[in-house]
């Protein structure tokens, strides 16, 4: 594997386990505060279309750039690797005073202890990302 494609590949794996923390989070509370999710097919639904879960597409939506970039004819270059590197770092940067997904991922991180650990996990992951 070429090392755009591992870097890449790298992030979005990163990526994945932090948006699967915050969904993780977002359910609990979702759980607590409206009500029981029972099924599988319930919570995708909820995760799709409630605007309880909204704000984590943009998340969701960046990863699939990411699987877009990584199935394109031609491969990747280094400047899309390390623009996507920086529009990912630019979307993981929680701010108390921010709108839309920096706002909420914020107040995830001031209430739960795994998202503050998963976001530590991917500023590692960023950390091994040795620019192109």
């Amino acid at each position: 594997m070429d090392l755009t494609r591992e870097r890449l590949t790298t992030l979005r794996t990163g990526l994945l386990r932090l948006h699967k923390a915050l969904l993780e989070s977002e359910r609990a509370v979702y759980e607590r505060d409206v009500a029981r999710i029972t099924t599988t097919g319930q919570y995708l639904n909820l995760v799709l279309n409630d605007p309880w879960f909204a704000w984590l597409r943009d998340l969701s939506q960046f990863i699939v750039l990411i699987d877009e970039t990584l199935d394109l004819e031609e491969p990747a270059t280094t400047a899309d690797a390390d623009r996507l590197i920086a529009q990912a770092r630019e979307l993981i940067s929680p701010s108390e005073n921010g709108h839309g997904f920096a706002r909420r991922y914020f107040e995830v991180m001031q209430r739960d202890p795994s998202a503050v650990l998963a976001h530590r996990d991917m500023i590692r992951v960023f950390g091994t990302l040795i620019p192109g």
